[in-house]
Formats: structure tokens, C-alpha cells, sequence
């Protein structure tokens, strides 16, 4: 960590509970590289009858973790940050940062930790654009120098946009490796060696019903690929491999 890192990251406490269930704390200059996307949730997700959001978990499949989300926005969230292939694995809510602004005490629990296939952390805060007052810009803000001066990312996310949300909503019910057979990805990755229609190209390789299964997983995994952004999965969206697969 770069002497700047240090000086900075000094003045903030991190606290976590670290991967064995042993409650840590200290400066985040000597904590910064312990395997957060390790770690358990730093406060409970609450429930109760009548709240306005939804609090539930979602099963990563790059961590084969369960990750905690409070809302459908985090929830989407974490699900784009399970289909990023650059990302190897994730948790929710895993350390609260504390110091001091001038005089008064300040803290923030980021929403996710993930770690990329190159080592780096990402820090990710989901809150749509139309909730960020100032006082979570100036936290945001704040967060995100630190991130940057102990070399991790900082990202700020909100809604995923449609059709792309539609489209990775879809693809994720087929993330698990139990809807990957050898022989039929084997097959559909020859017959869309070739961009073909999605539906055309399955039914070359045999019944739907077993195909579209294995087809979407390849899909999820980025061994194939089709246009998420711009419309939604259909009948004739074209599919074509990647250029790259995931790990």
C-alpha cells in the first residue's frame, strides 16, 4: 500500500467479523487486505411485518454463497455482479467503516465487497440516483477516496436498466451447474459456432425442453452470447459464441 494509502486509510476503523467468526477491528491501513468477500454480514437483515422493502438472499453462483440483499435493487445488483465474469466472489454488508469529520463521528456499511480474478477489491453502494441526498453523496464521496488510496474500486450502482435487467432476471434461474450437461453444451456450442436464432439453433440440437436449459446456463456462464442490452431474450435473438467464457 502507497505511503498516501497508508495516511489516509489510517484515520479510518474498519470492523468485521472475520472468515472464522472472530469479531476484528482496527485501522483500516492494517485490515485493508483481509478476504472480505469472505466475511459474514456485520448486521442482521431485518424483517418484519409491513415493511416497505424486501430483504431475502441470493444464492451467488461464482461463490456458491448465499449473499444477503434489502431491497430488489441490491438484489439486482448482486445478480450483475454474479454474471461479471471478472468477478470471483462476493458478500454482502461485510465491514462497517468509522471516522471522524471535523467532530462529528461518521459510519458506513457498504452493500458488497467482490473480488476480481486479478486480486483487486470492489466496493459497491446501491442507491438509485433520485435517493442520493448529500449527506450520502458527501459518505459516498468519502468512501469511494479510500477505496482508491488502499487500491480498491468503488462503484455506486442504482437500477439496472431494462431490458438488460429482464434479460439477466432470466438468465440467472439457469446460474446453478446442475442445468450444465457436457454432451448438449458440447453440441450447442458447435451449432452456434455460427450466429443463429435462438430457438432455431436449440431445436438443431434437440427437444427444447432439454436444450433451452443448457442453453441459457452457457448463456449466464458467457460461453455464448447474445444482446442483453437493447431487447429482450426471444425466439429469434441471435447467439454466438464468446470471445471469452467464464472461468
Amino acid at each position: 500500500m502507497r505511503d498516501s494509502a497508508r495516511e489516509c486509510a489510517s484515520g479510518v476503523e474498519v470492523g468485521f467479523v472475520d472468515a472464522v467468526g472472530v469479531e476484528r477491528s482496527g485501522p483500516l491501513a492494517r485490515w485493508w487486505g483481509e478476504a472480505f468477500e469472505l466475511a459474514p454480514p456485520v448486521r442482521s437483515f431485518a424483517s418484519f411485518k409491513g415493511q416497505k422493502n424486501f430483504t431475502g438472499e441470493y444464492w451467488a453462483a461464482t461463490s456458491r454463497t448465499q449473499v444477503g440483499y434489502e431491497s430488489w435493487v441490491e438484489r439486482d445488483a448482486a445478480m450483475a455482479l454474479d454474471f461479471d465474469p471478472a468477478v470471483v466472489a462476493l458478500a454482502s454488508q461485510p465491514f462497517r467503516l468509522t471516522w471522524t469529520d471535523g467532530e462529528r463521528e461518521r459510519g458506513h456499511t457498504p452493500d458488497y465487497f467482490a473480488r476480481l480474478l486479478d486480486g483487486t477489491g470492489v466496493v459497491v453502494d446501491v442507491r438509485p440516483e433520485g435517493l442520493v441526498d448529500e449527506d450520502t453523496a458527501e459518505v459516498f464521496a468519502f468512501t469511494a477516496r479510500v477505496c482508491e488510496e488502499v487500491g480498491w474500486q468503488f462503484r455506486r450502482v442504482g437500477d439496472l436498466h431494462q431490458p438488460h435487467r429482464v434479460n439477466l432476471r432470466w438468465l440467472s434461474r439457469y446460474r446453478h451447474s446442475r442445468c450444465h450437461r457436457a454432451p448438449v453444451a458440447d453440441r450447442l456450442r458447435k451449432t452456434f459456432a455460427d450466429p443463429l436464432p435462438l430457438l432455431a439453433g436449440a431445436e438443431q440440437v434437440g427437444d427444447r425442453l432439454a436444450v433451452l436449459p443448457v442453453l441459457y446456463h452457457l448463456l449466464w456462464q458467457q460461453e455464448l452470447t447474445a444482446d442483453l442490452a437493447t431487447a429482450p431474450l426471444g425466439i429469434d435473438t441471435l447467439v454466438h459464441p464468446a470471445f471469452r467464457g467464464r472461468r
